[in-house]
């Protein structure tokens, strides 16, 4: 399997440098100022685009991993791999989740001889890092398949996926404030129509409605929502029991 580079960066670099390049040319004033910038802006585009547009070769295959990223230029056999990673850890407090990325870990007669900047978070022990995934075309499951068929015992996936946000002790149930911005209406419509064929109907099911609630969280402040629907419920009942000869 071939992986192929992606070139979302690069377009989006580039509209970056095509958009800022109007402000030097027609918001300015024409001084050696003006062509000193923009001559230092579009060499910094050109060093962009150089650097999105280096060779690149990812093959995986049975002889080994064909490389031509992060400082090797060779095929690296697999005798030369103790483990090949695909790690992605969780995201730190407000951030979003990074790209899955490959870890070698190098056998111990392997000849690499790039810096083993990475840590496998298998066994802690050094790693290189290829590459993050969000630089190629293929989903990271296509990669971790490839890998797995051809690194078998030597590819391990560790990639953590990211849990809910969980909701905030005092946040507001939005399930259930839609929930009674429904039934509250009705039920006062319900209490003043005088109709108990309605108001028991209505009854049933803001009871079925209170039977389907979950345990509240802990930590909530907020007025329980089972609190509420048992109140309508009550005040249904209650003018049924008011309407009852004596």
């Amino acid at each position: 399997m071939e992986l192929r580079k992606s070139r979302q960066t690069l377009w989006k670099g580039l509209t970056v440098f095509g958009v800022g390049v109007f402000p030097l040319l027609y918001l300015t004033s024409p001084s050696t100022v003006r062509w000193i910038l923009l001559g230092l802006w579009l060499l910094s585009a050109a060093a962009f685009v150089a650097y999105q547009l280096r060779p690149f070769r990812f093959r995986i295959g049975a002889d080994g991993l064909d490389l031509r990223v992060a400082g090797l230029n060779r095929l690296v056999a697999w005798a030369e791999i103790e483990a090949v990673v695909l790690d992605q850890p969780l995201p730190t407090a407000g951030r979003k989740q990074k790209a899955a990325s490959v870890l070698l870990v190098p056998a111990t007669a392997a000849t690499i001889d790039r810096r083993l900047t990475g840590r496998s978070p298998v066994d802690g022990r050094p790693a290189l890092v290829l590459l993050d995934l969000d630089q190629v075309q293929q989903p990271p499951g296509e990669v971790a398949a490839a890998l797995a068929r051809f690194g078998r015992s030597r590819f391990a996936d560790v990639r953590q996926l990211a849990p809910e946000r969980p909701e905030a002790p005092g946040a507001p149930d939005m399930d259930g404030l839609s929930l009674l911005s429904d039934l509250m209406p009705r039920v006062q419509k319900a209490l003043d129509s005088g109709d108990a064929s309605q108001r028991q109907a209505l009854k049933a099911e803001v009871d079925a409605a209170l039977a389907k609630l979950p345990e509240a969280p802990a930590g909530r402040d907020q007025p329980r929502l089972d609190g509420v629907l048992k109140a309508m419920s009550e005040a249904l009942a209650a003018e049924d029991e008011d309407a009852k000869p004596s």
